[in-house]
């Protein structure tokens, strides 16, 4: 079988920007409607053991390492408004939801893939995010990532292609470029091309050389960059750290925790307050021909 993760923070911001400003006014469950509807899609296509991770609270550990780290200021607070509803309505979808304080929505998805590529039951495990993050999870076609809105599938070889390095090299390569999403500059002068170029030989920070004249790759400003690196390799190590997903495998504690059995009573009633009235009837028919099979 094939485990979905899916990235609910992710949806929901892409559901909410979806949607004609008009449909974005203050109790407005248009972003969490959506992202139910594109959860059951996935299950009536055929989907059997689904996870959503949420941020419900935007900051997280990571606030403390760096204080420039994304925070939810200046977020709509219409789309925050609608984390809950959307949590609430998968639990009563029948969805495993991790609605995550602490730790991250990606910290999650990690967790899930990480523990779940150790069952042998799994055959392959779906992260269904675009975040750049999350490529440090893909592993020989068993964990892959998908993008829902390119239509596009990343196994080891596309994370190559996409970012001219391993999968386990990601942090490294956020931890020298930045990741402006998620708040942390990185290094001045280093850029994508001269990141990937020296980090396709090393992989990990620690192993390139602080003298330009040992490295074994010929980078335009190569003296520049080793120099920029050397008097700043614990900022870029403190980079790394933050990039680095964690794993807490108390989130999935077997793989049927994350199985779908159908919807509770009270999805019915949830339904109406967020104007999907069709969705609970299509749910309940889906899981009742599930049982029969």
């Amino acid at each position: 079988m094939k485990a979905h993760l899916i990235d609910g923070t992710y949806e929901l911001f892409r559901h909410h920007f979806g949607v004609p400003e008009e449909a974005r006014q203050p109790g407005s469950n248009a972003a969490a409607r959506g992202v139910l509807w594109t959860v059951y899609y996935l299950l009536e296509e055929g989907a059997t053991h689904v996870g959503v991770a949420t941020d419900q609270v935007i900051e997280s550990f990571r606030n403390e390492m760096w204080p420039g780290y994304k925070t939810g200021e200046g977020i709509d607070p219409v789309l925050l408004a609608q984390f809950p509803v959307l949590e609430d309505g998968l639990e009563a979808m029948g969805v495993k939801v991790w609605a995550m304080r602490e730790l991250e929505a990606d910290d999650a998805l990690a967790s899930a893939a990480a523990v779940l590529a150790e069952r042998d039951e799994v055959e392959q495990i779906v992260i269904m995010t675009p975040d750049k993050d999350l490529g440090q999870c893909v592993l020989d076609g068993r964990i892959v990532q998908y993008d829902r809105r390119k239509q596009a599938f990343l196994d080891e070889e596309a994370i190559r292609v996409k970012f001219g390095v391993e999968p386990h090299s990601i942090p490294d390569y956020l931890a020298l470029v930045g990741d402006s999403a998620d708040g942390f500059p990185g290094l001045p002068g280093w850029g994508a091309k001269s990141a990937a170029a020296v980090l396709a030989r090393y992989h990990h920070l620690e192993d390139i050389p602080d003298a330009p004249g040992r490295w074994d790759v010929t980078v335009r400003g190569g003296a520049k960059l080793a120099a920029t690196l050397a008097a700043n390799r614990e900022l870029a190590l403190l980079f790394r750290d933050i990039a680095t997903l964690r794993i807490d495998r108390s989130l999935v504690p077997s793989v049927d925790s994350i199985r779908w059995q159908g919807p509770t009573d009270g999805f019915a009633e949830l339904c109406e307050r967020i104007d999907a009235n069709q969705l609970a009837p299509r749910a309940a028919a889906l899981a009742a021909a599930r049982r029969t099979i």
